[in-house]
């Protein structure tokens, strides 16, 4: 499968007042995150969501999230999100108004599939997946939550890019084709491999001079014999 759909996902909003940090503070401690609706040409228009619900939702939506003030409902995606930086908790959302006639830009992760059928994995090689998100462009409700790349042929030393990427009808990947999104490297070597190649290098490295100093003594030896010798003649 090339890609996930997205599903609508609808999120109960509260107008609020634009306030100042006391009193978004204590929405917060309300349970609920401050936010801002931007876009289609109308002005900001600031709300508070409950943090819970807002969580699914973002975690759930692809680009669409439908939002419900109890009186209408506004079709808009995620523009920014402000999180806390130690919790990581969304503490603030920008979400921005779409027109869903028209087309619009959107990162959506991407999977690889079938890695463990790769014969380069098999061979004890390592997938390395370097991009995981790709921009796409489409209809709001056509983005798709996530695209899928099978990499179950790759061998040891090949590459994939974004041109390898298939995307359902009406979809468009803005991205460069030729952006490497997926390479098989050779094994390896690990921690302890290499330490144990260090030591057996340093043993052999030592092996030499010790062979050589037991030659030079034994050459010692047998001189002092043959001196000895030649004296009790």
């Amino acid at each position: 499968m090339a890609a996930q759909k997205t599903e609508t996902t609808t999120l109960a909003i509260a107008p609020r007042d634009a306030a100042h940090s006391r009193a978004t503070r204590r929405l917060r401690r309300a349970g609920r995150v401050p936010g801002v609706l931007y876009g289609l040409d109308q002005g900001p228009a600031p709300f508070s969501a409950d943090a819970r619900e807002l969580r699914h939702a973002l975690h759930g939506a692809g680009a669409v999230i439908e939002l419900d003030d109890g009186s209408s409902k506004t079709a808009a995606v995620l523009k920014e999100a402000q999180r806390h930086p130690v919790r990581g908790d969304v503490i603030h959302v920008d979400m921005l108004r779409v027109d869903l006639d028209k087309p619009i830009q959107a990162p959506v992760a991407l999977h690889l599939v079938g890695a463990e059928d790769a014969p380069g994995v098999r061979e004890g090689g390592v997938l390395e997946h370097p991009v995981r998100e790709i921009t796409v462009e489409a209809l709001p409700n056509d983005i798709p939550e996530a695209l899928e790349l099978d990499v179950s042929g790759m061998a040891i030393n090949d590459t994939a890019t974004v041109a390898q990427i298939s995307v359902p009808t009406g979809v468009t990947i803005v991205d460069d084709p030729e952006v490497v999104v997926a390479t098989l490297t050779p094994p390896r070597l690990t921690a302890e491999t290499e330490e144990l190649e260090t030591e057996t290098e340093v043993v052999g490295e030592g092996e030499a001079p010790a062979e050589a100093e037991a030659e030079a003594e034994g050459a010692d030896e047998a001189a002092g014999d043959e001196a000895g010798s030649d004296g009790s003649e």
